[in-house]
């Protein structure tokens, strides 16, 4: 039941949930890319508004796929996406749901095991952030061998499983077993912006900072995060990876070639539309000295970050499909959401947890490691 594979990716969604949205406006800005096949809702406002905007409402999961997108989107929240999963699985549509794709780890196991049943199944997870340009730079730099062996990654960049997935993958860890060991605090934070826009007053909220030890043995990881640091202007975020050879800082790359030449240099973000560029207002990439270590696909697009790592997911579906690599497989997104369902209970117990081997193990391969 899947569309052509010529032409725009062509999808469905399935949810009206405020994710649903970042699909929609990525079609809308990139009509020759992307097309939205219809949006299943169950609210006749919600449906009035999808077709003043063009959209086709759809009134249930049948007449998605009677419509025969290439995949569908599930966005929806995590208590009801597990069921809507298993019957996309069932008729053959492949699915890109948001995450995590359950709720616990009980949850994660029987739609693991219910999605392995189904041969040629594709589920795959919209975890956007290892796309987003800034950290696929960062961690292009990690694996290209620059910096030797790595061995400690520090992540202050997005919450709980996002969190774990940008970690795991800096470290170049798959399956491996952890011992977390996780605190809380919390403190007074003067509140910045929220999703409606800036602040009207002055006014401070308690943040709760949650910092976590991720000690594989070989490799160490630190999580460290506060979800008032998504808006705030005031808290930045960070990012160290650590190598038998060098580092990665944030902008800062420093390592050594040979034994005794020491190479210094920056990522260098490079935009369009600035001063008196007439190009238009566009990312082209990110440089690190002559190399780029990020290109935008989607040039000359107006798309924010997010919104560029998320239509790489919409792309990577079509690859996947078609034989290619996975996007980030529901593998991956259970062992991350598992990892940071142990580091929550940690924080909240005060103490150690270990990870233990899960079903979808075997199929979580290792993130490939750089060579020195």
């Amino acid at each position: 039941m899947q569309g052509s594979s010529e032409g725009p990716v062509r999808f469905g969604i399935v949810g009206s949930g405020w994710r649903s949205e970042f699909f929609l406006r990525i079609a809308e800005a990139l009509p020759d890319r992307f097309e939205v096949a219809g949006l299943v809702t169950r609210s006749p406002r919600t449906a009035a508004r999808l077709e003043a905007r063009g959209v086709h409402p759809f009134r249930d999961v049948d007449e998605l796929l009677a419509a025969a997108p290439e995949f569908a989107v599930v966005s929806v929240p995590r208590e009801a996406a597990p069921a809507i999963i298993r019957n996309l699985v069932d008729e053959r549509m492949p699915v890109l749901t948001e995450t995590p794709p359950a709720t616990d780890l009980a949850e994660l196991v029987d739609l693991w095991r219910d999605v392995e049943r189904v041969p040629g199944a594709i589920v795959q997870v919209a975890e956007q952030y290892h796309l987003s340009p800034l950290l696929s730079a960062q961690l292009a730099v990690a694996a290209s061998g620059r910096l030797g062996r790595i061995s400690q990654a520090v992540v202050a960049q997005c919450h709980d499983y996002h969190g774990v997935s940008v970690l795991r993958r800096a470290l170049g860890v798959g399956a491996e077993d952890a011992t977390i060991t996780a605190q809380n605090f919390t403190y007074p934070l003067l509140a910045g912006p929220d999703r409606h826009g800036d602040p009207h007053e002055e006014r401070f909220v308690t943040a709760t900072q949650t910092t976590a030890r991720f000690d594989f043995g070989d490799r160490l990881g630190v999580y460290d995060f506060a979800p008032e640091q998504y808006f705030s202007w005031i808290r930045g975020n960070r990012m160290l990876v650590r190598g038998d050879r060098g580092e990665l800082e944030n902008l800062e790359v420093r390592y050594v070639r040979g034994h005794d030449e020491p190479v210094f240099g920056q990522l260098r973000r490079v935009m369009t539309g600035e001063g008196g560029n007439l190009e238009g207002l566009f990312l082209r990439g990110l440089l690190l000295g002559e190399e780029w270590m990020f290109t935008n696909p989607f040039m000359p697009g107006r798309l924010a970050d997010d919104e560029i790592a998320i239509a790489r997911m919409l792309e990577g579906m079509r690859t996947r499909i078609a034989g290619g690599p996975d996007v980030y497989s529901l593998a991956e997104a259970s062992q991350d959401h598992y990892l940071a369902l142990l580091l929550q209970q940690a924080a909240t117990t005060g103490d150690p947890v270990r990870s233990t081997p899960q079903p979808w193990a075997a199929a979580l391969a290792p993130v490939p490691e750089a060579s020195a």
